[in-house]
Formats: structure tokens, C-alpha cells, sequence
């Protein structure tokens, strides 16, 4: 799975596509906002930090920022775009293994654009428990995580279907894609689920993609991380009805999570 992955994210054409995004999507936007009057005080590690999207929006408010991602090419294409910011740290180096920075280093952790979710279950773990040493007592984890519940509704023929042939056509060719590849999956099998890995459509299917249920996703977290809260990926705003997180769809979350 990782060697896939990461061999997926040194491609040239995917580099090419994440060095040319700049908008925050909703969930950190309000974050970005939430935390506005603290980050002048905050030491922030990016992981993953790809083409360096989220760099030109946190790098400039903090102070001191630090961005990796276990992908060569991406580094030399986020320091590319911020060459005219010698100062800016931007390193290559990888969320399972963060030993090269103390104990209690940052006030605030990113891991955004569900990169998290593109390593083995039992490294995923490990990222965790490196986030939490590196991380200040008290300080914030923010990160996004797919939902499996959203992949159910992929894997339901019914939910494919439209008044606009048009629509449903592309639907369908996407739907018959997604289960030729993930043949060993059903739909019963997902529901039964609390997590899975599957080969989903991101770069035309050529990742292995972690699926994991929110209240897992909490669960899983406990160890590590306390008062956490579920914020969803489409509109931003924040989950705190139970019921209305058993039954969100978005293909992704993103959880804020005090570090212990």
C-alpha cells in the first residue's frame, strides 16, 4: 500500500496538480478563523504538506511554521513556489517516524486533505502516537480522514441513478470502475465495517485510500487525543449531534482534537 502511494505522489502529474491549489476548503477556513487571535503565539508542524496549498495560508500567521511530506517532489515543488521565503522550513520527512523533533515542539499539528489516509492501519496508529509527542500537552491536532459512510453510498447502485441519463451514465461508468477494482468488497461488507482500504477514483484510481466511521475515527483517537469534534468537510461547520454523525455522507471529515 505505501509504496503505491507514495509512488503515486512523486508522479509528475500529481505533483503538477496539488503545487497549483490555493483555496482552504470549508473546514479549515473556520478553523483558520477560529483560532485567529492565537496563531501569532503558535508553533505549527504541516504534515503532508504537498504543494504547499495550506503553506500560503498558515505559514504567514504563526509564529514559526514547519511543513514535510514524505514525497521528494512535492517538497521541491512547494519550496519552488515559495522560493521568495528563504526563512520558510520545508523539509522532506514522514509522519510515521517524527524523531527529529523534540518532545512537545508544537502548539498545533496539521494534517490536511485526508493525508493520513494513505498509509497501512497499524502506521496510521503510529502517526498518532508521534503526533502526540511531538505535540504540546494541550495543544490542537487538526486533520481530515475519509468516511466510510460516505463510500457506502458509492457502492449503492441506487444512489448512482438520475432523471438526466447524461448524469447517470458517468455515474454508472464510475460505480462499475469502483466495484471491477474492489471486487472483494460488497456493500454489506462495508456496512459491517469500521474501517476499510480500498482503491478509490483519486488520480484514476491508483491509490490505496483508508475508509474509516466517525465514531471509530473517535475511538480510535482516545489513546492520544481528548475532546475531540467532528467538522464536516462540505460546509464547515461543526457535527455535535450523534445521530447526525451516523448518518453524514460527506466522502470526507475533519476532526480538532486537544493533544493529552
Amino acid at each position: 500500500m505505501d509504496g503505491i502511494n507514495q509512488k503515486t505522489y512523486a508522479a509528475f502529474s500529481v505533483v503538477q496538480h496539488y503545487a497549483q491549489l490555493k483555496l482552504l476548503q470549508p473546514a479549515e477556513e473556520k478553523i483558520l478563523e477560529l483560532f485567529r487571535d492565537r496563531w501569532s503565539s503558535m508553533k505549527m508542524l504541516d504534515l503532508g504538506v504537498g504543494g504547499g496549498r495550506t503553506t500560503q495560508h498558515f505559514a504567514p500567521v504563526v509564529a514559526e511554521y514547519v511543513g514535510i511530506d514524505y514525497s521528494a517532489e512535492m517538497v521541491a515543488a512547494c519550496q519552488k513556489r515559495f522560493a521568495a521565503s528563504p526563512d520558510l522550513r520545508l523539509e522532506v520527512g514522514d509522519a510515521r517516524d517524527l524523531s527529529r523533533f523534540e518532545d512537545n515542539s508544537f502548539d498545533f499539528i496539521l494534517f490536511s486533505f485526508n493525508g493520513i489516509d494513505f498509509v497501512s492501519h497499524s502506521d496510521r496508529l503510529k502517526v498518532f502516537q508521534e503526533i502526540r509527542r511531538v505535540g504540546k500537552p494541550g495543544g490542537y491536532f487538526f486533520f481530515s480522514s475519509h468516511n466510510l459512510q460516505g463510500l457506502e453510498r458509492e457502492f449503492d447502485l441506487r444512489k448512482h441513478l438520475s432523471l438526466n441519463p447524461i448524469t447517470t451514465y458517468v455515474n454508472l461508468v464510475m460505480f462499475t470502475i469502483l466495484r471491477l477494482i474492489n471486487r472483494s468488497f460488497t456493500l454489506e461488507q462495508l456496512k459491517a465495517s469500521s474501517h476499510v482500504i480500498v482503491s478509490d477514483e483519486s488520480h484514476n484510481f491508483r491509490l490505496k485510500t483508508y475508509y474509516i466511521r466517525p465514531e471509530a475515527q473517535i475511538q480510535q483517537l482516545a489513546p492520544n487525543f481528548s475532546e475531540v469534534k467532528v467538522y464536516s468537510w462540505k460546509t464547515g461547520l461543526q457535527i455535535t449531534r450523534e445521530d447526525e454523525l451516523r448518518s453524514n455522507s460527506d466522502m470526507w471529515l475533519y476532526y480538532l482534537c486537544v493533544i493529552q
